[in-house]
């Protein structure tokens, strides 16, 4: 957190709003937009829940397979407390009432190009959904503000990413071109959002394999996001300030 803070308090200048929608107590699963080319918005969102909420919660992230096969960054999401993005490792984190966030949308998301940001890519089979209602924990939806911004990505040389085994390789106006010094993020204006939770505990435990629920629920909470990030973008002055 002691690194992470400089980032949220200064650069981005992160504004949180709807905090007290992550209960108190117990587990909930906080489902949220992703994108910058880097996953630092999932960092900006675990500060923000640990240093705005009431009761000073802590987000475990699910991560993807290859944050866990990278040199100095598995080990760092593993001391965070990210875990593998995995239904049985979710399932226990919540049961065992933990806040875990969640980004369906992926390498989908993140490695998106510029001229799509903030339009949400598809939340893969619902399975986030079913895991909340095996754990009977509410869903709270999060819209991110500021991120999409951060590393406009304009190209995608593919040929490198299939050599380096990465999902995508960012072109940006400063990356690769100015070296190391067009890793640094723009300093733009964050905001987070939490969303009013969605209750799951009114289900029967079958209602976990109804795949018409999966998809109601799923296109539910989707829409609540993009529906958010809409909300902010127009009153959002600019995108630095």
């Amino acid at each position: 957190m002691s690194l992470l803070r400089p980032l949220y308090e200064k650069y981005f200048r992160v504004e949180v709003r709807g905090i007290e929608n992550i209960p108190s107590e117990g587990g909930a699963l906080v489902v949220a937009n992703h994108s910058g080319t880097l996953p630092l918005d999932g960092l900006m969102m675990q500060v923000a829940v640990h240093d705005r909420h009431p009761a000073g919660r802590h987000l475990r992230l699910l991560a993807a397979d290859l944050v866990f096969v990278l040199p100095v960054v598995s080990e760092l999401a593993r001391k965070a407390g990210h875990t593998l993005a995995c239904t049985e490792d979710a399932e226990r984190l919540l049961r065992r009432g933990e806040v875990v966030g969640v980004m369906p949308e992926g390498f989908k998301g993140i490695g998106k190009p510029f001229s799509e940001r903030y339009k949400l890519q598809r939340f893969g089979r619902g399975g986030f959904v079913s895991t909340a209602l095996r754990a009977g924990v509410p869903i709270v939806p999060c819209s991110i503000v500021g991120a999409e911004e951060i590393y406009p990505m304009v190209g995608n040389a593919k040929t490198v990413a299939r050599l380096l085994g990465f999902p995508y390789f960012p072109l940006t106006p400063t990356f690769p071109w100015l070296g190391p010094l067009g890793v640094l993020p723009l300093p733009t204006k964050w905001t987070i959002q939490f969303g009013e939770p969605i209750p799951t505990d009114g289900y029967a435990p079958e209602a976990a394999e109804d795949p018409m629920l999966m998809f109601n629920l799923t296109d539910q909470v989707r829409e609540e996001i993009q529906h958010t990030l809409y909300k902010l973008l127009v009153r959002r002055r600019s995108v630095f300030f």
